[in-house]
């Protein structure tokens, strides 16, 4: 099947390899000159701009967006409503908000343009292991992208899961349930480590647990990875990114009156993740303290931050 793929970043890179090595011709767009040219080593057909790649297909088309989330997709998707005709197929493989891919989606059907959502999951490993593919949208235009659903996942690793909007929202709880099982790895792992009579060596218990236990995973085998390269995880900082999924993921909880509190959790302990020191806490400790006379820590030497203007200024709090 010829299709164009707009996106060249880690997992859409990926992809197209993907794809080639499964005997599919991929006409490939990024807007970074260097990721074309890989991808045109790779055996695709190089597309300096979205309207090169569309006058390199033919009729009926199908454009995969793999891009950024959020604006960024919304402007590719308007591009390619203008320039596809009735009978085309738009794939978005991002992780958008499933609301705004329903609003997308009424607005390329008012042109005859098929918007399918298509959930994609199986992140840097993709290429090797296959992607898990949760599609939505109209079930013909889905028929015809399944010769490139099959390459691109394992067996049994695709599904149409309903009509526009729901292959997005299938994923976004996807990675609201990851946010929870990730958490959990963390703290089990910071439990076992705060041992340190034991001198616990984490590599071995994730390799271990990875044999017959009930909490063996992909998630706890890539853990036995990075406890491998770096045993005390010394060259990694503890903070966290959310891409908007979990916030989604309990927003939408919250709308259906669905008790979350492990992904909430999870959530918050991102946020968490990313405060050098918490005023939350330091307010507390001051607050026993008041009331119970427990004793604090000092306080750790904060440099001030510049003020514009020249005045002085004090940090939050001091």
């Amino acid at each position: 099947m010829k299709i164009g793929f707009a996106g060249l970043g880690k997992m859409g890179s990926r992809m197209v390899e993907r794809l080639l090595r499964g005997g599919h011709e991929v006409v490939a767009c990024d807007r970074d000159p260097e990721a074309v040219a890989a991808a045109q080593k790779a055996g695709a057909v190089p597309a300096g701009t979205i309207s090169e790649m569309v006058r390199r297909l033919v009729p009926p088309r199908t454009v995969w967006v793999m891009v950024p989330a959020g604006e960024v997709t919304g402007t590719v998707i308007r591009e390619l409503g203008d320039l596809l005709e009735a009978g085309d197929t738009v794939v978005d493989g991002g992780n958008s908000n499933y609301r705004e891919t329903m609003g997308r989606a009424d607005s390329l059907r008012k042109k005859g343009i098929a918007l399918l959502d298509c959930g994609t999951s199986g992140g840097i490993w993709g290429l090797k292991e296959g992607y898990c593919l949760m599609a939505g949208g109209d079930e013909e235009a889905f028929g015809r992208l399944e010769p490139v659903l099959k390459t691109l996942a394992p067996p049994g690793g695709y599904a149409r899961m309903g009509p526009s909007g729901s292959g997005h929202f299938v994923k976004m709880i996807h990675n609201g349930i990851e946010y929870g099982l990730l958490q959990a790895y963390g703290e089990g792992f910071e439990i076992l480590r705060a041992k340190r009579e034991f001198d616990l060596d984490l590599g071995a218990i994730s390799r271990l647990w990875n044999r017959g236990s009930v909490v063996r995973s992909w998630l706890l085998e890539l853990a036995e990875r990075a406890f491998a390269a770096d045993p005390g995880l010394d060259s990694v900082r503890g903070y966290v990114e959310d891409s908007g999924e979990g916030r989604w993921s309990v927003a939408e909880a919250l709308a259906l009156d669905v008790p979350a509190p492990v992904i909430t959790l999870s959530l918050l302990a991102r946020l968490n993740s990313r405060q050098e020191e918490s005023f939350s806490a330091r307010t507390i400790a001051a607050l026993r303290n008041q009331f119970g006379g427990h004793a604090v820590k000092g306080a750790p030497v904060r440099k001030k931050p510049a003020v514009a203007g020249g005045g002085e200024g004090c940090a939050a709090g001091s």
